[in-house]
């Protein structure tokens, strides 16, 4: 716990791995390192298994691999007993969000935003998360100091992140021009998308699902989180993109270390690319609709661009 302190890590992040350790050990705390075994560390995670919590077993375990990696570092084990246990715990059911993945379907999704009566902002805002596919509570706590518009960056600290760690969002000009509109309206306040009473508080968190909600989409066919959805299908059907880089712009847990430094240090430049293609992608989904609505011509939107 103290080099996780020296290396960075902020109170929160500090005591959620002191929870998850603390649940093993309660259990094998007292043990000399080097002889703990792998059935052993197996029994003390499924205690937390026999809770419900196969999420936080499959994370403690992955939390007790860095301390033995540690150990072996420092002398006091020779191997990872954590390794041994890949596959033999439960693996948590996916919670699917509601998501459009026609991109048909997107295109009058867009449109519909376009129309959205009431605060601007949060038109604005479901804009926004459209252009960027960032988390919803990424989104409703962004802060103006985040934003680096000349470099065309948003740098997301890492404890507004799902995973702790910092996440930069490339910005495309449409997002730019979007947030620059924006500063007219709340930039007195910290936050992007303050309440309307309480202009120094967020939005709060079920503003954007209420808002698809007048829109006429239910809770089974599209959500605030269900835009990441949209975004990942349709990249990886475009066919344009590496799989890594859609990954990492969505700020997914890359679990080989080794690789994940390599995304990091070489991906940026195509997840620029990519966003921009990706802000032009949707301006044709939502313009193509229009096109037809006015002459009756039919569009092929279903296929990559050209």
């Amino acid at each position: 716990m103290e080099k996780f302190k020296l290396e960075g890590d902020d109170t929160k992040t500090l005591h959620k791995k002191k929870w998850l350790l603390d649940f093993i050990v309660a259990d094998l705390g007292d043990r000399p390192i080097a002889e703990i075994k792998a059935p052993e560390l197996l029994d003390a995670l499924r205690k937390i298994e026999r809770r419900g919590r196969h999420d936080t077993a499959r994370r403690a375990r992955s939390l007790a691999g860095r301390v033995f990696k540690y150990a072996i570092a420092t002398g006091r084990a020779e191997r990872d007993p954590s390794i041994d246990l890949a596959g033999a715990l439960v693996s948590p059911r996916v919670q699917h969000r509601a998501a459009i993945t026609d991109p048909k379907a997107v295109g009058a999704l867009l449109r519909a935003i376009d129309e959205l009566d009431g605060q601007m902002t949060t038109r604005m805002a479901l804009k926004l998360i459209s252009l960027t596919f960032v988390r919803p509570g990424e989104l409703r706590y962004a802060e103006w100091s985040e934003f680096d518009l000349p470099n065309a960056v948003w740098n997301i600290p890492a404890e507004k992140m799902k995973l702790p760690r910092p996440h930069r969002v490339p910005l495309a000009r449409q997002a730019i021009a979007l947030i620059s509109d924006l500063r007219e309206l709340t930039g007195s306040s910290k936050y992007l998308f303050p309440q309307i009473r309480s202009w120094h508080r967020p939005i709060s968190d079920g503003t954007l699902n209420a808002a698809l909600r007048r829109l006429g989409y239910d809770k089974t066919q599209m959500t605030a989180h269900g835009f990441r959805s949209t975004a990942s299908t349709l990249l990886n059907e475009s066919a344009r993109w590496h799989v890594d880089a859609i990954e990492r712009q969505l700020a997914h847990q890359e679990e080989n270390e080794t690789r994940a430094a390599y995304n990091h240090a070489e991906l940026w430049a195509v997840r620029v690319q990519m966003m921009n293609w990706w802000a032009d992608f949707l301006d044709e989904l939502r313009d193509k609709g229009r096109l037809h609505a006015v002459d009756g011509t039919t569009a092929n939107i279903a296929g990559p661009l050209s």
